[in-house]
Formats: structure tokens, C-alpha cells, sequence
């Protein structure tokens, strides 16, 4: 019988899979890739009475490859927070998906396991850019107003970490930052003890600093859209870019559109005061998806640019 982990490249998935396994340790297979590899159960090799365990990837882009894997009479334990159209009724199903735009899977774990690691859900929700749902899941633990400070940009590099079009593109491979986590029962230990944090912080901050250089496409009282060149830099930070700048102005919806070969890998934020739409404008498009308050577009073609801008204008 074996035992298969598949988990989303981001801080949600990263820090979801090492609470439950700091509660649960197990000898698994990791299956993983960047942050918009979101159908990794085609991936997935497993048999009856194996136990498949699925974190922060959508039900709905997934869902052909998971009802091979209840047919062959897999066990699935599966939590997430992106739409999931209708979930499979099915013995060896376990699920817990709730796509309220003020949750994440890791904070949908944390509630499984009881809080043990809270820490490090708080960590993730930050990097989900749920600042305020991450300082109110943190009261229980008492932390000053730096450690707070502390949990959030952690949270914000190991998102950073995830974004890419290739593995190439990052500065860790997912299934190596976990593994370099996986020691860490408290994040506060991984910041000050895990030199990989460092190396993640400096790459974090310099692609930052290039993002805050840009001008807008077009930007209103409601609205902003930015163009990234077809770098490697500009593909690590076009999420967290996008994310600050939602922080930054909370009634505006922001885009990101990073250009590529064929066109464009899309990053959309709903207006942080109305978390909602994201996921309904990235659906319209044919690679289009993601949760209520922000989604992505993995390949957007040049010609659809007008059509995405026109109905990005009229979503929010």
C-alpha cells in the first residue's frame, strides 16, 4: 500500500502538507510543480487501497484524473479552496473544500488537526494574501507585533517560490523547500535557523524592487493593469507584485499580465474590499481558473488580449 502526497507548489499547499504531516509523519511520494501546475493528479500512480492525499489543487481541473483514481479504488483525502464545480459522491472520497474568500487549505487543515501547527497556517494564509483572516487566526498564539511581521514575509517568499513557467524559473524546486520545512515545527525556527530562508529573502526582495520600477498599462480609481517581459524575475514576482498591489489599494481589481512566446500568463486580484470575480472572469478563458478572489490564466493568447481587457473591465 503506498502513500502519494500531491500538493500545490505555493506557500497554501506547502504549509498545508507539512502541518499534516508533522501530525500524521508518513513515508510518502511527493508530487508536486510550480504554482500554476495545477493538474498533478494525472501524475499520480496508485491502486487500490493506496492513500492519495491532494492540498490546494482544484477539484474541477482535476477532476477526470481523481474519478480514475476512486474508480481503481483509491483512497483520496482531498482539501482545498478553489472552485470545485460538483464533488464526486464517493465512499473513498474524504473531502473538505470550502471556497469562501476568506479561507485557504491550510487554514482548512489547521482546523483538521486541531491548530497543532497554527503557525504555520498563519504563515500561509499571509502568503495568500489573507492578511486579514491570517491575523485573526493567529490571535490564539500570542505573537508580537514583530514575529506577526516575521510570519507574513515568510509567507510571502515561499509563495514567490512558486511562481514560474517552469521549474527552472524558481529559486527552489517545491518539492525541495518543503523537504528543506520539513524539519521546522515552528516557522519562527525556520526563520532564524534555515539558510535557505536567506536565499529566498534576498531573490524575493531584488525581483521586488524590478516589479516596483514598472508603470501601468492603464490604471484607475477601480482598475490597474500591468505588462511583464518574458524574464525570469518577472515570472517569480508577478503574483506577490500583484498581491501587494491589492494591499496597497484595496478597492482596485489589479491584473498582471507576464508575456510569453504566444502571448500571456495571467495574474488577477479582485479588489480586497469586494473579494469576488476573479474566478468567474479566469473561467471565461479556456485555461482560465483559481478561487473567488484570485486567479490566473496560464496561457492567455496574444489575440485574446482586447477580449481580456475588455472583460476585466467589466468584471469589477
Amino acid at each position: 500500500m503506498k502513500f502519494i502526497d500531491v500538493f500545490n507548489g505555493d506557500a497554501d499547499g506547502i504549509c498545508a502538507l507539512h502541518q499534516l504531516r508533522l501530525t500524521k509523519p508518513l513515508l510518502t511520494t511527493l508530487v508536486t510543480g510550480v504554482k500554476r501546475d495545477i493538474s498533478l493528479l494525472k501524475n499520480v500512480q496508485a491502486d487500490r487501497d493506496d492513500t492519495v492525499t491532494v492540498l490546494d489543487i482544484s477539484l474541477d481541473k482535476n477532476r477526470e484524473a481523481l474519478e480514475q483514481l476512486l474508480n481503481k479504488g483509491t483512497n483520496v483525502l482531498y482539501f482545498d479552496h478553489h472552485f470545485a464545480g460538483e464533488i464526486p459522491d464517493d465512499e473513498r472520497l474524504e473531502a473538505y473544500i470550502n471556497t469562501d474568500a476568506n479561507m485557504c487549505t491550510s487554514l482548512l487543515v489547521s482546523e483538521y488537526i486541531n491548530h497543532k501547527y497554527l503557525a504555520w497556517a498563519v504563515t500561509a494564509a499571509f502568503g495568500d494574501n489573507l492578511f486579514v483572516a491570517a491575523e485573526e487566526a493567529a490571535k490564539p498564539l500570542n505573537l508580537s507585533a514583530e514575529e506577526l511581521e516575521e510570519l507574513k514575509l515568510l509567507g510571502t517568499c515561499i509563495n514567490y517560490n512558486g511562481y514560474g513557467a517552469s521549474l527552472d524559473d524558481l529559486i527552489f524546486n517545491p518539492e525541495e523547500l518543503y523537504l528543506k520545512i520539513k524539519p521546522y515545527s515552528d516557522p519562527l525556527d525556520f526563520i532564524n535557523n534555515e539558510p535557505a530562508y536567506k536565499t529566498l529573502l534576498n531573490g524575493y526582495r531584488e525581483d521586488i524592487k524590478n516589479a516596483e520600477l514598472l508603470k501601468a498599462k492603464f490604471e484607475s480609481a477601480t482598475h490597474s493593469l500591468f505588462i511583464l517581459e518574458n524574464e525570469k524575475w518577472a515570472k517569480r514576482v508577478s503574483g506577490v507584485f500583484a498581491n501587494q498591489l491589492a494591499q496597497e489599494n484595496p478597492d482596485r481589481a489589479h491584473a498582471m499580465l507576464t508575456k510569453t512566446d504566444s502571448g500571456f500568463v495571467v495574474s488577477v486580484r479582485a479588489p480586497l474590499n469586494n473579494k469576488t470575480g476573479a474566478d468567474e472572469l479566469c473561467r471565461q478563458f479556456e485555461t482560465g481558473g483559481g478561487r473567488k478572489a484570485a486567479a490566473g490564466i496560464n496561457d492567455l493568447p496574444a489575440a485574446d488580449y482586447e477580449r481580456f481587457e475588455s472583460a476585466f473591465l467589466a468584471s469589477f
